[in-house]
């Protein structure tokens, strides 16, 4: 793990000498190097100085590193007009170096520190390469439902350091209560997000750069359900008696939100909203406390970080031509990019669980653990895939059919980069399910 995180630290030079596609380079080599050097083992392993792993937190570490390497290529426009791109670059490092410390240290506390430092660079972006004024409030909404809900956790670790002895995840043991609990589970509710709870979801999507929305899809509201999964090992026996209020909960909002999903006008903020019916239902795996609940989980976080990212790109492709994300301008661009309709089709399709997608089998693997839990659920769960099904073909066929807009007399063709980073998405997305029994290890 010190090696992993040595490797960022050297990297830190790269940024420096401006040397744009030498950083692309090295996060790609990095990821694969790592990648091909993980130990795949059923325990948690490579601890030294705090820090280890196992499947979860590696699987998560992997993401972020893909995700970054293709935020740097989706964001060309930073580097072309020279755009404070060193800051960039900086930013991007630092948000991957608190993510991947987050994702590999093995004491609560600690995590809870880089849990809330990884606020920081997502922050630099969205106010420093944001659209639109409003970018401002965005910011400030993602920073204080962030820190509100997670003073409690800071508390409630404090608490479990002076009783426990110790913050070392798997050796905690105390007796848990109602507060105790709610103080745990909040921030990382808050973070995925819950329903009602939510709200500063789609502003921040909306008024951040393609970078900040593909790492806020991708990886940031997959600390939530990481730091959930971690917290469960020594709350879960309480859990059993409030896990039902919060799975219902969640089923309410993925099928509210999947309504609310139908109504959007802004191509972003419809992506936005169907992560939030997408972690829902993650929210509703974990709580089952059952290990095929916990292993869709896991899945699912993974294929909705690689299926809401590429949506995103496609949303910026369209925005850096269009200048709006409008679904009434934007009509008929089957028209104007057939080829890259092709790729809408398929993230669509895969927004929606089709095969041979992760979403898929994290889906089926979460329905089979939610009805087992409770066979009154599959109402809730037929409703929302339903529903997810509509808002998909609604967000294809509005964007690609129709009359196109008469202002479109002059458009550029799409560039080998936006293939390449299309295509990084999809790749993983639809073949990772030939080998995904390794994720079931981890338990």
């Amino acid at each position: 793990m010190v090696k992993l995180l040595c490797y960022l630290i050297f990297m830190v030079p790269i940024v420096f000498f401006n040397c744009w596609w030498f950083f692309c380079i090295f996060l790609f080599l990095g990821f694969f190097y790592f990648f091909n050097t993980f130990w795949f083992v059923d325990y948690y392993s490579m601890i030294s100085y705090s820090l280890g792993g196992d499947i979860l937190s590696m699987s998560m570490i992997f993401l972020s590193f893909w995700i970054v390497f293709l935020m740097i290529i989706a964001s060309y426009t930073v580097y072309m007009n020279s755009n404070y791109m060193v800051g960039f670059l900086f930013v991007n490092l630092s948000l991957l170096f608190f993510l991947s410390l987050s994702f590999s240290v093995v004491n609560l506390f600690v995590f809870y520190v880089f849990f809330e430092s990884s606020l920081i660079p997502t922050l630099f972006l969205i106010f420093g390469w944001g659209y639109q004024p409003e970018r401002l409030s965005a910011g400030l909404y993602l920073l204080f439902y962030t820190l509100f809900a997670s003073l409690p956790l800071l508390l409630g670790i404090f608490y479990i350091s002076g009783v426990s002895n110790t913050l070392f995840y798997f050796l905690i043991e105390f007796d848990c209560g109602l507060y105790l609990y709610v103080c745990l589970i909040l921030a990382f509710l808050v973070k995925m997000p819950l329903i009602f709870v939510h709200f500063w979801l789609p502003k921040a999507h909306v008024e951040a750069p393609i970078s900040g929305s593909m790492i806020l899809a991708g990886v940031l509201l997959k600390l939530g359900g990481y730091g959930l999964m971690r917290v469960l090992f020594f709350i879960y026996k309480y859990s059993i008696n409030w896990g039902l209020m919060l799975i219902g909960l969640s089923l309410y909002g993925a099928l509210l939100v999947g309504v609310l999903c139908l109504y959007q006008v802004d191509i972003k903020s419809l992506i936005a909203y169907s992560s939030v019916a997408h972690m829902g239902l993650v929210l509703c795996g974990i709580f089952s406390l059952n290990y095929w609940g916990l292993y869709g989980s896991l899945i699912l976080m993974i294929g909705h970080g690689l299926c809401s990212s590429g949506l995103f790109c496609l949303a910026n492709i369209i925005y850096e031509r269009v200048s709006s994300r409008s679904f009434l301008i934007n009509k008929g661009l089957i028209s104007f990019m057939p080829s890259l309709s092709f790729f809408w089709f398929i993230l669509s399709s895969n927004n929606m669980a089709s095969p041979p997608s992760l979403n898929l089998l994290g889906e089926v693997m979460l329905i089979n653990s939610v009805v087992s839990w409770g066979t009154m659920t599959l109402v809730f769960l037929g409703l929302s895939s339903f529903l997810s099904c509509c808002y998909s073909i609604y967000l294809y066929s509005y964007v690609q059919h129709g009359f196109h807009y008469g202002g479109f007399l002059r458009f550029n063709l799409n560039s080998f980069r936006e293939y390449l980073l299309i295509f990084s998405h999809l790749l993983p997305l639809n073949i990772m399910i030939m080998s995904v029994d390794i994720l079931t290890l981890w338990l």
